[in-house]
């Protein structure tokens, strides 16, 4: 049992008509008659309270969490109180999200029910904790509140961003990726070949109408053709320190596994192979290419205990490594972020020996403080100093990518929030130009 505000507020003005008392007796008086009505109520309160019912409150949330997504947390509550209660309901979320404003209020009708609804948004994966579940429960007298301890701890553990990959499942089946930014590539002629007439559906191109069909069926049909097939393509990802910087909260290395993970779903809907494979100082996992059913699973929950460490990436182990597993020409999409000119030299003979086998496709990460931050206003000498340095630093950048792109090798330069698009729009170019 606890005392509420209201009980305090209450008991203020009686105490104080008890001291006035000792110096005009009436005071005193009333102050009796009052103290033994409030007395009264709140026993009351808390007889109806003890006695007069219970609340009952659970959990429901997926067993798992999206990785950089909001994930939906709902609290059913009822009551058997045969009369108006008012709750204030908190639940005990995993400490990591620092969030201390999960407390509902709400009231409850007559054995009324309610419920609670709250995202969460985890920007590391692993596992996290959730407590019990606290609703502090009052009568319309709210002189005191009753806590109900419901729920049970429960561990969730969070994977890389399947949210985002049934939002492209979704979105895909309706054609409708240009929603989210997917361009619609024009392919090379003589590039595909014919696999099936069918219906119209709306984002299908006009030129692809088959209208002899059209005049028998009396409804729009289309030619289907289909992409070269079985072409494998390998999720290359850096876990050295440089994949250590953190963007809106989530690190690099986290932004590479999600788009690696929806990349690799577009790529076996397209009737490629999907592979992965993971690097620092040596090689550290590594995934054969596939298109079966068990592949993203597989995927998954590879890339769901990846981890940065805290050495240099050695490219010649990567070199040898690849070498020896791929024998097969490949698309090879690198995430990684040189951290300068000279470190992309030292990297760069390596990259230049896989190129000649593999079709790389070297994924670098522009600094989105740094852009936005270029594009202030300097107010003083000092800013702009420092606004001469952050621009030789984004020009070093671009420098990077065009050496690497003299090289031989493709190059694409994203900011971390836009990676998924910009790199599945790349691969898209790539199939289209018949560059893999």
């Amino acid at each position: 049992m606890f005392l509420t505000r209201r009980f305090y507020i209450v008991a203020l003005p009686i105490v104080l008509l008890l001291l006035g008392g000792y110096f005009w007796s009436p005071l005193y008086e009333v102050g009796n008659v009052l103290l033994c009505i409030y007395s009264f109520v709140a026993l009351l309160d808390v007889v109806l309270l003890f006695t007069g019912g219970k609340i009952k409150a659970s959990r429901h949330c997926a067993d798992r969490f999206s990785n950089g997504d909001e994930n939906k947390v709902k609290i059913p509550i009822s009551s058997s109180y045969p009369f108006k209660v008012n709750i204030t309901v908190m639940d005990e979320a995993p400490f990591i999200f620092q969030r201390r404003d999960i407390d509902y209020h709400l009231s409850l009708e007559k054995k009324g029910e309610g419920i609670v609804q709250y995202t969460l948004r985890p920007t590391k994966r692993g596992v996290y904790n959730f407590g019990r579940i606290r609703v502090f429960t009052r009568t319309v007298i709210g002189m005191v509140e009753r806590r109900f301890t419901q729920g049970e701890p429960t561990d969730v553990k969070v994977y890389p961003s399947y949210l985002m990959l049934s939002r492209y499942e979704l979105l895909a089946m309706s054609n409708n990726l240009n929603e989210l930014g997917i361009k619609r590539i024009r392919k090379v002629a003589q590039q595909t070949d014919f696999e099936q007439i069918r219906d119209y559906v709306q984002g299908d191109e006009y030129r692809s109408i088959n209208w002899k069909a059209t005049a028998r069926r009396n409804s729009l049909m289309v030619n289907v053709y289909q992409d070269e097939r079985s072409q494998p393509i390998y999720n290359l990802i850096d876990k050295g320190r440089v994949m250590q910087q953190t963007f809106g909260g989530m690190t690099l290395l986290d932004y590479a596994i999600n788009a690696t993970l929806v990349l690799s779903h577009i790529a076996i809907r397209k009737d490629d192979k999907a592979g992965l494979i993971t690097y620092n100082n040596h090689l550290d996992t590594f995934v054969p290419a596939g298109k079966s059913k068990k592949q993203m699973q597989t995927i998954m929950d590879t890339l769901y205990a990846q981890e940065t460490a805290f050495s240099e990436s050695d490219y010649s182990e990567l070199c040898v490594q690849v070498e020896k597993h791929l024998h097969k020409r490949s698309l090879l999409i690198v995430y990684t972020n040189f951290s300068d000119l000279g470190a992309l030299n030292r990297e760069l003979p390596y990259l230049r020996q896989l190129s000649k086998k593999h079709c790389i496709l070297a994924v670098l990460f522009e600094d989105a403080d740094l852009k936005t931050y270029l594009r202030e206003q300097p107010m003083h000498t000092e800013a702009y100093y420092q606004q001469v340095i952050g621009e030789k630093f984004a020009y070093e950048k671009r420098l990077i990518v065009n050496t690497l792109r003299q090289n031989g090798i493709y190059a694409l330069l994203t900011a971390p929030e836009a990676l998924t698009i910009n790199v599945i729009n790349k691969y898209l170019e790539m199939k289209a130009r018949q560059l893999i």
